[in-house]
């Protein structure tokens, strides 16, 4: 649908969503109309270097072919028929990434917060199952962010915040302990904890990867007070970071894993994957969805999953992000680049974040803030050190002049 479809200028789109919709986002005065590999283009065709990536999800690029083509082929067939059918895309796009990853079992949802919250009342059942109701609870690390439902938000360890306030009483059953403290989980590991809960990388938190000691640490501890290990790859997952799944980094398997974002190469799907163990607690009429698994969906999938993995994107992510990062650490005012792949958070020296973001957008470059002193990076997993190479001169422009 374009602008002249309906016999409207830009501001009249503008007016009629700010008229209509409730805005819970700050969104630019721009209206997104076409996109191709690392670009998106505004209504006037206007080309804008993407390192934002639709949050993240656009990891094969704007419009893929492969991906454009499963889903025109798939909505010629069928575009829904619920799960009390078997569905060829769905079915094989399971095998496929259960394979791929290294898991038993999958069970598909529609979003991130969706899919973390069926972990959640996996990691709750299994625990009432084996203990009788006496463990319950979950361990979710400070600074996290696990999504916006009431059992999601309640998850996310930001007590005292936008998110959480407003919103109580959170659901009961959550503990929190400090990212990267192998200790502060050990000391919240209580009798009455079931599973402890981590992101591989922080990435609403500022993005703070979690260290190898971190992470076999929490594999560790899990297995020796018997606990399910869980991990929110709903942002790492399918190559961001340089790996698969971002748990590969640090050799290790978990008890559930979740992903969203980058798995639909840009329609909506997510997944929780489990071990056969910890799946069995998720029984008939436990769980459900009606639009979970959606062949069309399910098609893109299986497409996007295909590019990822037979294109080798997530090696790219690793050599391409290394060299974005390293370039980054070279700015003025940039304090620290922390991140894995093409995950990319940049610090500066003051709370700047946001200027550098209007600056690179008048510059025609996108990107997102997560703290005021804090910029993220999610580019496309096909970006170029040429693509680098022009977003680190835009933001270079505008840090100079300070």
């Amino acid at each position: 649908m374009k602008l002249e479809d309906f016999n409207l200028t830009k501001d009249e789109l503008i007016n009629m969503a700010e008229t209509y919709m409730n805005e819970t986002f700050k969104r630019y005065d721009f209206v997104a109309d076409t996109s191709s590999d690392m670009y998106i283009y505004d209504e006037d065709g206007g080309a804008y270097l993407d390192f934002l990536g639709g949050i993240a999800v656009n990891s094969v690029g704007g419009c893929n072919k492969a991906v454009i083509a499963a889903i025109n082929e798939q909505a010629q067939d069928m575009i829904h028929a619920s799960n009390y059918f078997y569905t060829v895309p769905q079915t094989v796009l399971a095998k496929k990434i259960c394979e791929t990853i290294g898991m038993d079992k999958i069970q598909f949802q529609n979003s991130g917060a969706e899919a973390n919250e069926a972990m959640l009342k996996l990691a709750r059942k299994y625990g009432n199952d084996k203990s009788g109701g006496k463990r319950y609870k979950i361990v979710t690390a400070l600074n996290s962010f696990h999504g916006r439902t009431l059992a999601t938000l309640s998850a996310t360890g930001q007590p005292g915040s936008a998110i959480h306030n407003g919103f109580e009483p959170l659901v009961d059953g959550f503990k929190y302990a400090e990212f990267n403290n192998l200790q502060s989980f050990e000391e919240a590991a209580t009798d009455d904890v079931i599973a402890i809960m981590v992101e591989p990388v922080q990435g609403e938190g500022g993005v703070y990867p979690a260290t190898q000691e971190f992470m076999t640490g929490l594999r560790e501890l899990c297995d020796r007070k018997g606990m399910l290990l869980l991990l929110d790859e709903v942002q790492t997952g399918w190559g961001r970071t340089g790996e698969i799944m971002a748990y590969m980094h640090y050799g290790i398997k978990p008890d559930a894993v979740t992903m969203a974002k980058a798995m639909g190469g840009g329609m909506p799907i997510a997944a929780m994957c489990a071990t056969n163990e910890a799946m069995s607690a998720l029984g008939a009429g436990t769980h459900g969805t009606t639009f979970g698994g959606n062949p069309v969906c399910c098609a893109a999938s299986y497409a996007a999953v295909s590019e990822i993995v037979d294109k080798k994107l997530n090696v790219n992510a690793k050599e391409v992000g290394e060299y974005f990062m390293n370039e980054l650490r070279k700015l003025p005012h940039v304090t620290e680049v922390r991140g894995l792949g093409m995950l990319v958070g940049v610090v500066f020296d003051a709370d700047i974040a946001l200027d550098v973001k209007h600056d690179a957008f008048d510059n025609r470059l996108l990107m997102s803030v997560v703290k005021p002193n804090v910029i993220r990076m999610v580019p496309p997993l096909i970006a170029t050190k040429e693509d680098c190479d022009k977003a680190v001169a835009i933001i270079n422009n505008y840090l100079s002049s300070l």
